[in-house]
């Protein structure tokens, strides 16, 4: 019995190391594959946003192209007199317009959004919490249309707000806020606002309850926690928000038009006026064009301004 155990176990183990050398074979080519696709999976996320991108890259350049043709031969035309017309006074006077309330919307929205990020970061209660994302995010669920009526009917002379100032005493005669920079500027804070709160309200929370607890040992007020401890380390948040703001508020349309009418004369109503009556594609695109450089242009440079001040912040601790 035992030379047929033996024959039968070396039979066994022959076939088994051939089962085992065909299941090697048959997933030998599945192992590149695999490779690939774990290679491949995260550009496969990305591909949405990258698709999204592409989209925007190629109607920028259809807009650049366009601000060099000539009206009716859009596509055909090359001419730099579309900019040279942007030289005109009222052009430079609406896009100083344009950077300056948008700049204006900036700040403020920032301050506005500070204790809103801090109470949304710090509040332990999850219903507290959720109330006011909801309220946060309600600006951006209402359509800028609405909004902007909304505006009329606080603003305007026999609206909430002159109804409230002369039921108080403060004023004898309503105030003209409709077609006024001070009205477009609520307009475009309240609008805004939301993208101000959500990115120093993630930074916020970032930052631990631990370094606050150090300064409050140290002797630190509450204000000079928040000024010299919480704010620094939120600072990239706090500049994200601010970036974002100004170029929604610089691109701004509904809320101008309505608010400010042809008073408040910024760039994207002004580029509205040359397409819409007068269907002047180039010189709208000329304006787009110019309104784009100087919106990167003027956050590269606050960046940059930050960036630089941070550096000279940490130097003397360094």
């Amino acid at each position: 019995m035992t030379p047929m155990l033996a024959r039968f176990s070396r039979r066994a183990s022959s076939a088994a190391q051939g089962e085992a050398a065909s299941d090697a074979a048959s997933l030998a080519p599945d192992a590149p594959a695999a490779t690939a696709l774990e290679k491949a999976r995260p550009w496969l996320l990305l591909a949405p946003i990258l698709l999204f991108l592409a989209v925007l890259g190629a109607a920028a350049l259809v807009v650049l192209r366009m601000s060099f043709g000539t009206q009716g031969n859009e596509w055909r035309g090359f001419t730099l007199q579309n900019y040279a017309d942007l030289l005109d006074s009222y052009f430079l006077k609406s896009l100083w317009l344009t950077l300056k309330l948008a700049f204006q919307s900036m700040i403020c929205a920032v301050l506005l959004a500070i204790p809103v990020a801090l109470a949304m970061a710090r509040t332990q209660s999850r219903l507290a919490r959720r109330l006011l994302l909801a309220g946060v995010l309600l600006p951006l669920l209402v359509n800028l249309l609405l909004q902007g009526y909304g505006w009329l009917i606080i603003l305007g002379p026999a609206g909430l707000l002159n109804h409230a100032l002369l039921g108080s005493g403060l004023v004898q005669r309503p105030l003209m806020w409709l077609y006024r920079e001070n009205g477009v500027l609520l307009g475009l804070i309240q609008t805004a606002f939301p993208l101000a709160v959500l990115p120093l309200s993630s930074a916020m929370r970032a930052v631990s309850r631990s370094y606050e607890e150090a300064a409050a040992t140290l002797g630190a007020t509450r204000w000079q926690t928040l000024r010299h401890v919480l704010l620094p380390l939120a600072m990239p948040g706090l500049v994200s928000g601010a970036l974002l703001v100004f170029a929604y508020n610089a691109s701004a349309f509904a809320v101008p038009l309505l608010l400010g009418g042809r008073r408040v004369p910024m760039l994207a109503v002004l580029v509205h006026d040359q397409v819409a009556p007068l269907l002047n594609w180039p010189a709208a695109s000329a304006s787009g064009v110019v309104l784009m450089i100087a919106t990167l242009t003027v956050m590269a440079l606050s960046q940059r301004l930050v960036r630089r001040t941070q550096r000279l912040a940490e130097e003397p601790h360094a």
